[in-house]
């Protein structure tokens, strides 16, 4: 069967004109982008806020408890530090009778969840930047559906507006889903290596904090915690008779 083109003048038109005739999938994407910039931007304020140089807070943590051995200011400092390697040493400094091995747990423990948390909404981003092509790609098929479905209800005489249309509509979709693939695959492999840089902070300071505790501390203070401890197990056996 032939087909019979019949052109007719266009006018130009906005980028947010070209956008509305994109079809419905081109306000799907706008809508994923919004969630990709949201999740990029809490992201890196959050990354920002906490990161800390993690060589002078544990030098500090180690020169007061070497020589102060205040408590209640080590807990302060670690409130008033934002951050996973804060929380992690204020853990470790809370739970500081523990056995090493217990406490070791303990970090490993608190180690996974301050991980997941920096972990937080990477995994949405890492989609959007997955999933925008194929979402543009539904739409480019979409407008070949409209194409065809123009020529089918229209028969042998096609107005060049009516396949114009539906290739506007398909490749609109497609070049943003790709515009939005694009940079949010970029984003995210920039916040996986902020995320990396922090994970190793958070490797270290566990690491740095066991030692300090459970070999460094002056043997007196060592000592004093092992008498602590063994007076609280001989009350609580004395309470349970």
């Amino acid at each position: 069967m032939n087909f019979f083109v019949l052109a007719q003048g266009g006018e130009a038109q906005t980028a947010w004109e070209l956008l509305r005739q994109g079809g419905p999938m081109v306000w799907v994407l706008l809508v994923v982008s919004a969630f990709a910039v949201t999740a990029f931007l809490e992201r890196v304020l959050n990354y920002r806020r906490v990161q800390i140089n993690t060589t002078e807070f544990i030098a500090g943590i180690r020169t007061n408890l070497k020589n102060n051995y205040n408590i209640v200011e080590l807990v302060a400092i670690c409130d008033a530090t934002p951050g996973p390697v804060a929380r992690m040493t204020k853990m470790g400094i809370l739970n500081r009778e523990q056995s090493r091995e217990q406490l070791r747990e303990l970090l490993d423990d608190n180690k996974r969840i301050e991980v997941a948390r920096l972990e937080k909404r990477l995994n949405m981003l890492g989609t959007i930047a997955q999933i925008a092509p194929l979402l543009g790609l539904l739409g480019t098929v979409l407008g070949f559906i409209r194409i065809f479905r123009g020529v089918w209800e229209q028969g042998n005489w096609v107005l060049a507006k009516t396949l114009a249309g539906g290739i506007w509509e398909g490749l609109v979709c497609m070049a943003l889903g790709l515009a939005i693939a694009i940079p949010c695959y970029v984003a995210f492999n920039y916040l996986v290596g902020r995320k990396n840089d922090l994970t190793v902070d958070i490797d270290k300071i566990s690491s740095e904090i066991l030692n300090i505790i459970t070999v460094e501390m002056p043997p007196s203070k060592s000592a004093g915690l092992a008498k602590s401890r063994a007076a609280r197990k001989a009350a609580s056996k004395a309470g349970e008779k």
